[in-house]
């Protein structure tokens, strides 16, 4: 602060960084008239800073002045500063000595340089050497973490699922009134019931294919099917949320035959999982368009299920984010949309095993049902012929 307040009244444009890493970066970016390196800088001290600095060719003429308390100045000199500024900071000549180092001034010298610049360079290894080591033990901690989190999921999930299936068994009982009749004010009751638990059930199912990834245990059946038939059935399995939300489809392709072969059950679940998200995202009353086409995939014959939707759209940083386990464009506990970041995710590690992709597009450029929507599109691609690696018959 007394710097800046010092250099600013003198008339000169102060840019600041707080640590060693974002001053090499700033420097590069800016290209300064002049440097000024604290030696107490945080992460790379002023030593490690001053040396980056001065191999840097856009920096080769830009005078470096090192501020220092107890410094070694023959160090500062050899690697590249051309000179020092003590503490306390004299604030009545610092003007003055700026200038001095602006108009080319410097007391940089060869004699003795090499050895002192050997010296320092041993420290700046050492230094790295403890760093390598201490990022090691935080990689082999980061892995320990993975691990565990993959048991988690795995635990978590066949415990949430054990009870699951016996509720979903008795709600069809008192449904379909095999254990007595129900009152209309019952069945009425029964009825939200068994909506809140198709959609725990739901997230149960997302957390078990989500363990399955995680440990990498998901299988994948082989055998031919129709492609805009799985289709037709995911959207089927859809119905009651576009229905709630009021939402209307926009359909185009699924009156063809596409035929494939690959698992066409897991595939009926990323398409899930896509409309879901779509329909999340979409405001009442919206519009969502589903698209089934044959095209090709870097030469590839595939198969492309499309999902457009009138929502507010997604932010180009986040397009492929959104792909990753957990992410959340809003995770805060106040967002409006719920859903625990999972079912792209899931849907992605599909279309990557049955030899396609998923893109991520907003605002979306094709039309469906002659209908351009400016929300988000989201395309699984999946091969004709998938070659499975991982195959349970």
């Amino acid at each position: 602060m007394l710097v800046r307040q010092v250099l600013t009244a003198a008339g000169h444009q102060v840019i600041e960084a707080d640590c060693g890493v974002e001053g090499i970066r700033l420097a590069a970016s800016q290209q300064p008239a002049i440097v000024l390196v604290d030696i107490d800088v945080p992460d790379l001290d002023g030593y490690e800073v001053t040396l980056r600095l001065r191999g840097m060719p856009t920096m080769q003429g830009t005078p470096i002045v090192a501020i220092t308390g107890e410094g070694d100045r023959e160090a500062l000199l050899a690697v590249g500063a051309d000179g020092s500024v003590d503490k306390p900071i004299d604030t009545a000549r610092l003007p003055g000595v700026l200038a001095h180092f602006l108009a080319g001034n410097s007391e940089r010298t060869v004699q003795g340089s090499d050895e002192i610049l050997r010296a320092r360079t041993q420290k700046i290894v050492e230094r790295l050497e403890a760093k390598l080591v201490e990022l090691s033990e935080a990689n082999r901690r980061l892995e320990e973490a993975a691990r565990l989190r993959q048991e988690f999921f795995q635990n978590m999930s066949h415990e949430f699922a054990t009870p699951m299936t016996p509720v979903v068994g008795y709600l069809r009982l008192l449904l379909a009134e095999e254990v007595g009749p129900l009152t209309p004010l019952q069945r009425k009751c029964v009825d939200s019931i068994k909506t809140a638990t198709d959609k725990l059930r739901f997230l149960v199912d997302t957390l078990l294919d989500v363990s399955h990834l995680e440990t990498g245990r998901l299988h994948l059946f082989e055998r031919t099917y129709d492609f805009a038939e799985v289709a037709t059935k995911a959207l089927a399995e859809t119905t009651a949320r576009l229905a709630d939300a009021q939402v209307v489809v926009l359909r185009e392709g699924f009156e063809q035959a596409l035929e494939a072969s690959g698992d066409p059950d897991k595939l009926r679940r990323a398409m899930v999982h896509i409309l879901d998200n779509a329909i999340k995202f979409t405001p009442r009353h919206g519009r969502v368009g589903v698209l089934v086409r044959a095209a090709n995939l870097d030469g590839v014959p595939c198969y492309q299920f499309m999902v457009t939707d009138s929502g507010p759209g997604i932010s180009e940083d986040d397009q492929q984010r959104i792909l990753e386990p957990f992410f959340q464009v809003d995770g805060s506990r106040t967002r409006v949309h719920g859903g625990v970041g999972l079912g792209l995710a899931y849907a992605r590690h599909v279309a990557l095993a049955l030899g396609g992709h998923i893109r991520v597009e907003s605002p979306p450029t094709a039309q469906v049902a002659g209908v351009l929507l400016r929300g988000t599109a989201v395309t699984l691609s999946v091969a004709r012929r998938a070659h499975l690696e991982e195959v349970e018959r």
